[in-house]
């Protein structure tokens, strides 16, 4: 029998590109010869040239009729579909998880899981996912993941997770300690340029818990210029809520969006995120960013420098701030060198430094044996 490789990545599923396959993208170049286990592959362009070449082993899930778009309807059984799974390897199984992958089995491997948050749907944020797939959850299924996702972090030997605030969840959720290594950003995609600065920015990926309403919201109070950029099953009410002085512009390709993010006065981020990759794009092209002081963004915006954290969620605190932004003036090398500690480099260092402590060698260090 042909004996297993030295480590393995395991991830959710591999559909459409966002901040964990970023993550991804950076596991398999420190380990170039791992295997990548996942839930379902159906992979866009763009998540398909990024892992081209590379060994992907998905689960019978993947060949299921419409998997490509269906994949969440099995959110319920996937505990058990990665519980069968296992992610053979003679040293080290690297898990990338947002749900319940991390409950992978990998033997007598150390297994270290970049935590990107607890299932957020199970847990903290369940109110916030009603009335999408999950307002179909009954409290004993609710119950039942998330015992099952207790079940899976206590076999995790090590967690590391992409923010302090996430780290808090992890130990008050699991009982466990985790490493903070903050996720890979692009940077140099995302560079500063003189520009006149004419409208605040808002956007994303439009779900109600990213609180776009909230920045909508001030904008029509103060008259004040407000492009919403990305689309997503939040948009129709969106768009309903907004007043003359706003503005979508839909899904953008990198080199509108980039414009954009250079001509801001701001970018306004209300919600509530684990890290939160978005402010640091912003930031690094010399843009300021307004955020509620929670969560990832008190750990990417320094206060008065790159932008401002204002302290509670209201409509009278994001109006001030926008018209604080608009004050005074704001420096763009402050912001391009704050998130220049985020870069892509400094992650992969990081987890390289980890995966040597626990003795694990990397792309550089594989002897010739």
């Amino acid at each position: 029998m042909e004996s297993p490789p030295r480590a393995a990545l395991v991830h959710e599923w591999l559909v459409r590109w966002g901040g964990s396959e970023s993550v991804l993208a950076s596991l398999a170049a420190i380990l170039p010869d791992a295997p990548i286990h996942t839930l379902v592959h159906r992979p866009d362009a763009r998540v398909s040239a990024a892992f081209q070449g590379r060994t992907v082993i998905p689960t019978a899930l993947t060949h299921l009729p419409g998997a490509r778009r269906l994949y969440p309807a099995a959110l319920p059984i996937m505990p058990d579909v990665w519980r069968r799974t296992r992610a053979p390897a003679q040293e080290i199984v690297v898990s990338s998880s947002h749900a319940f992958c991390k409950g992978v089995e990998t033997r007598d491997a150390k297994h270290v899981c970049y935590c990107h948050t607890p299932p957020r749907y199970i847990w903290d944020l369940r109110r916030e996912y009603e009335g999408r797939l999950t307002h179909r959850f009954s409290a004993p299924l609710v119950r039942r993941l998330q015992a099952q996702d207790r079940e899976a972090a206590a076999r995790v030997d090590h967690f590391v997770a992409n923010s302090s605030f996430v780290a808090e969840r992890i130990l008050r959720l699991y009982g466990r300690e985790a490493r903070v290594i903050p996720p890979p950003v692009d940077v140099e995609r995302f560079v500063p340029a003189e520009r006149p600065r004419e409208h605040f920015l808002t956007g994303g990926r439009l779900v109600r818990y990213k609180r776009v309403d909230r920045a909508i919201a001030a904008a029509n109070a103060a008259s004040l210029p407000l492009v919403v950029f990305g689309d997503g099953p939040d948009r129709s009410r969106l768009t309903s809520l907004a007043g003359p002085t706003v503005r979508f512009v839909g899904a953008c390709a990198h080199e509108e969006l980039l414009e954009l993010m250079q001509t801001a006065i701001a970018f306004v981020f209300p919600g509530i995120e684990d890290f939160g990759i978005l402010p640091v794009e912003v930031q690094a092209t010399g843009t300021p960013v307004l955020a509620l002081g929670r969560g990832g963004a008190t750990e990417t915006v320094v206060d008065d420098t790159t932008g401002l954290l204002y302290e509670e969620d209201s409509l009278d605190c994001v109006v001030e701030a926008m018209r604080t932004a608009l004050s005074r003036p704001w420096s763009p090398d402050a912001c391009r060198r704050n998130a220049e500690q985020f870069a892509r480099p400094a992650f992969e260092a990081q987890m390289t430094d980890l995966l040597a402590e626990l003795g694990t060698r990397t792309k550089g260090q594989v002897s010739s044996d």
